[in-house]
């Protein structure tokens, strides 16, 4: 699929999602899927039907005009759940399983830490910690994290 040169879509009454295609055709409930949700978000977005076939392919999200750029997006929230990790407040224990306390982008929460496992380097300051339900954190830049937050993750890693 190449990229569409208008990218048709709204929401329906129910509010799913529903592209039209270059034919005219009607897709109703597609969806949007990053290629590379963490290392290049804003490109390469997939629209997909509800059987998993491209309908539409984005290169960059951000040279979409406003309007399908806004519905994609929001899509895109609401299917993918990943808060960023911004501070380790405290950590029961420096053996797993442990119990976190955290401040996300999303608001101060805890977690279970499994194993040591759980948390994973994805490149140079690139860190994703899974909990015990599966939950992934993403902590961006840990070398800007505070003193204490890399302390205690250190202690991990």
């Amino acid at each position: 699929m190449s990229a569409p040169s208008v990218l048709d879509l709204r929401r329906d009454a129910f509010g799913h999602l529903v592209l039209t295609d270059a034919e005219g055709r009607e897709h109703v409930g597609v969806a949007a899927v990053r290629a590379f949700p963490i290392s290049a978000p804003d490109e390469g977005v997939s629209v997909v039907d509800v059987d998993g076939h491209e309908l539409a392919w984005v290169p960059r999200l951000s040279a979409l005009p406003d309007a399908p750029r806004a519905l994609l997006v929001e899509a895109l929230e609401q299917r993918e759940f990943m808060p960023r990790l911004l501070r380790v407040t405290a950590v029961s224990s420096f053996v797993t399983p442990s119990t976190w306390e955290v401040e996300t982008d999303r608001g101060p929460t805890s977690f279970v830490l499994k194993g040591e496992e759980d948390i994973r380097r994805l490149g140079p300051g690139l860190l994703i910690v899974n909990d015990a339900h599966g939950v992934q954190y993403l902590i961006q830049d840990l070398p800007g994290m505070d003193k204490h937050s890399r302390k205690l993750l250190d202690r991990f890693l």
